[in-house]
């Protein structure tokens, strides 16, 4: 593999950043995708030779560079806060890797400043300086410097996260395109799993400084192996509640569905996101849940309708369109047990319940 972590470990003021992280990827696009503090931007360091591990290596192309520094290696690297030279044009500033670079002769590289600056949008921006572009363009400069030379490995942080939404939809296509054509290691950092799901790339999941598990990101969503999988790929959060297996069935506030085959007694935790919570029956076997709504979000396409259920216990609405509601009056979430993920208390997933053996009990 291009790019290999093996073992590696970090640890900083007495606390594990990263956890025996052992990563194999190959060339084209690889998403990293986990919430923050997750250590997806010191596991980035350590492959990019900012950041020795304290135990472990990293090889590119099977050369252990694990002692090699950064300036040595075959290696570009795209923060989240977009960095340039404020002295420099933006035909400067992509030029500087090429000219660093022996191999490209001055023509060479005027081509290729020429070709990537058209294609990230800057071709007719080239005689500006930072300080004259927008924050989008100042990215999208940073972004072309990086993409300029080709590398064995690409790391990008997060680029996107600064931007504001239109322009971090147009970038994603643009980038999605670049990374096809690249011929090393792309590896890229995010918090959204939405970022993960557009690109349609292998995706690492990264939580508590340990790799959750690699597979391909629409999988995952749609078959989330463990809670920490199924909570990181969810957006809005997912609605976690406590359930009890017993005599078959799995007890929820006061209600219950089947649970499946040949599970123990005993606690469970229910994944549900809120996109399958509705405030209209969806079905012959949906769960009833009583409720008082506490607060209406509207974000002009939608609405998020925090709900109150028994116990104190919380429920996210993602509704279709502008709602209005009154707090404090009551509702009923209902929600299909086909919908709803069930875990063990060690976070492994069960196999789905079925909602044709029985309709929920009150």
């Amino acid at each position: 593999m291009p790019l290999i972590l093996d073992g590696v470990r970090v640890r900083q003021h007495g606390e594990t950043w990263l956890d025996d992280i052992h990563l194999e990827l190959s060339n084209g696009l690889t998403t990293l995708v986990g919430p923050m503090n997750s250590g997806k931007t010191t596991l980035m360091r350590v492959a990019a030779g900012l950041r020795p591990p304290d135990s472990g290596r990293v090889l590119v192309n099977g050369e252990d560079v694990t002692a090699i520094s950064v300036r040595k290696r075959s290696v570009a690297f795209v923060y989240q806060q977009f960095i340039n030279y404020p002295s420099l044009t933006v035909y400067e500033n992509i030029a500087s890797p090429l000219r660093l670079d022996r191999s490209y002769r001055k023509d060479g590289i005027d081509r290729r400043v020429r070709e990537v600056a058209a294609l990230m949008g800057l071709g007719d921006l080239l005689d500006r300086r930072p300080a004259e572009l927008s924050g989008g363009q100042q990215q999208r400069t940073a972004i072309a410097r990086a993409l300029a030379r080709p590398v064995d490995v690409l790391l990008l942080d997060e680029p996107l996260a600064n931007l504001d939404f239109k322009l971090r939809e147009q970038l994603r296509e643009d980038l999605k395109h670049m990374f096809e054509r690249s011929p090393g290691v792309v590896l890229y950092s995010t918090a959204d799993p939405n970022e993960a799901l557009t690109f349609a790339a292998p995706a690492v999941v990264l939580g508590e400084g340990r790799v959750q598990h690699i597979g391909d990101p629409a999988t995952l969503y749609a078959e989330p192996p463990t809670l920490a999988v199924a909570a990181t790929l969810s957006d809005p959060p997912l609605n976690l509640l406590p359930g009890t297996v017993r005599d078959g069935r799995i007890e929820v506030l006061g209600t219950s569905f089947p649970a499946p085959p040949g599970h123990p007694p005993g606690g469970v935790v229910l994944g549900i996101r809120p996109h399958q919570v509705t405030i209209a029956r969806n079905g012959p076997g949906a769960l009833e849940l009583p409720a008082e709504i506490r607060l209406a979000e509207v974000t002009g396409s939608a609405t998020f309708l925090h709900l109150q259920l028994e116990g104190r216990r919380h429920l996210v609405a993602h509704l279709p369109g502008p709602r209005l509601f009154t707090p404090g009056e009551s509702a009923t979430a209902y929600v299909d047990p086909r919908h709803i993920f069930v875990f063990d208390e060690a976070g492994g997933r069960l196999p789905a319940a079925s909602a044709a053996e029985a309709g929920p009990h009150g």
